[in-house]
């Protein structure tokens, strides 16, 4: 026989006795009358009795949600009126900046036109 042959026979071979297992161990767990059905298993659980300490904790724990959620929109309400202040804050930093470059401009046109003198301390002199 050729090596391809019986690579091929060796193949179905191990193939068939696989398949034949797989079938074996399924047909035993589809008419095993100790199984479990699957309407009992954890995952399709419709109707669930709690105990009263449960229906307590369910209780406590949803309260502490509540509280949570209201500290949540509190802090949010907080934050939104913080960053009002800051914004108010920051025209009347800009209306500051602004005045006190006039100044400046005015105080830089009188003493070019000699009516004051500033000295190097910051002291303003009237000239007369």
């Amino acid at each position: 026989m050729s090596k391809r042959l019986v690579a091929a026979l060796a193949a179905f071979l191990s193939t068939a006795c696989i398949g034949v297992a797989i079938l074996a161990i399924g047909g035993a767990a589809l008419f095993n009358p100790n199984g479990t059905a699957v309407a009992q298993s954890p995952s399709r659980i419709t109707n669930v009795s709690l105990s009263t300490s449960s229906q307590a904790e369910i209780q406590q724990l949803q309260s502490l949600v509540q509280q949570y959620q209201a500290r949540e929109q509190q802090r949010i309400a907080r934050e939104q009126q913080l960053q009002q202040q800051i914004e108010q804050n920051s025209g009347q930093v800009q209306q500051a900046q602004q005045q006190m470059q006039e100044i400046r401009q005015l105080l830089m046109a009188l003493q070019q036109r000699g009516l004051i003198t500033i000295t190097d301390d910051g002291q303003i002199l009237i000239n007369r």
